[in-house]
């Protein structure tokens, strides 16, 4: 399984072939407030983990570690990434309880992705996507504030096909595992840590410790 910080260069699994016929509010909460301005947003590698490619259909595809509530900002990012995996996406949805704006498009390479949002209908960790080729896909949204090792619990659950659970399970069930990794962390971080984080988070023991 991929882990956050390093890209998934890897084609997932066929999403699913028919999305679910809904019709999005795509104009922004009327409370929201503005996102935090540039310069004090944190950038980095994108992090992104999907499912192996070829496993069964289950609630997530995966899992998206943002570096921010901004997503006019984070979404170009993760967009052109899945664009060559996925086939091209045109449409995503978010619920705005995380969100302080949500834009009603939202620029990308070659093409404009229009956003919508729900509060009732989607799960409020969750990111949908729609695909013009493959249908749709679901991410886990891992809250940007989240310690790394913790982060890491949740990219590799969210990623295992075998956890057939909600978003907002997986963020209730994440273990506290820690203060953050520290500056150092990022792509040298890769997917055997990531293993061993949620193993001792699940009642193992480190091989190294």
């Amino acid at each position: 399984m991929p882990f956050p910080a390093i890209h998934n260069t890897v084609p997932g699994r066929t999403g699913r072939s028919e999305a679910r016929a809904m019709t999005a509010t795509v104009s922004s909460p009327s409370s929201a407030s503005s996102p935090a301005p540039p310069a004090a947003r944190a950038t980095g590698p994108l992090r992104l983990a999907l499912a192996p490619p070829g496993s069964a259909p289950a609630l997530l595809d995966g899992a998206w570690w943002p570096y921010s509530r901004d997503l006019a900002f984070e979404l170009p990012l993760l967009i052109a990434e899945l664009d060559p995996l996925w086939g091209l996406i045109t449409r995503v949805t978010v619920n705005p309880t995380h969100w302080p704006v949500v834009p009603r498009k939202v620029p990308v390479a070659g093409h404009v992705v229009k956003v919508g949002w729900f509060l009732a209908e989607q799960d409020p960790h969750k990111l949908l996507l729609l695909s013009r080729t493959v249908g749709r896909w679901d991410l886990l949204v891992v809250p940007p504030q989240t310690p790394a090792r913790t982060a890491a619990w949740l990219m590799a659950a969210a990623s295992d096909p075998a956890r057939r659970v909600t978003a907002s399970t997986l963020v209730a069930e994440a273990p506290d595992l820690g203060p953050d990794l520290g500056p150092h962390f990022g792509p040298d971080f890769g997917d055997e840590e990531a293993r061993r984080a949620a193993w001792e988070a699940e009642g193992g023991r480190s091989l190294s410790g």
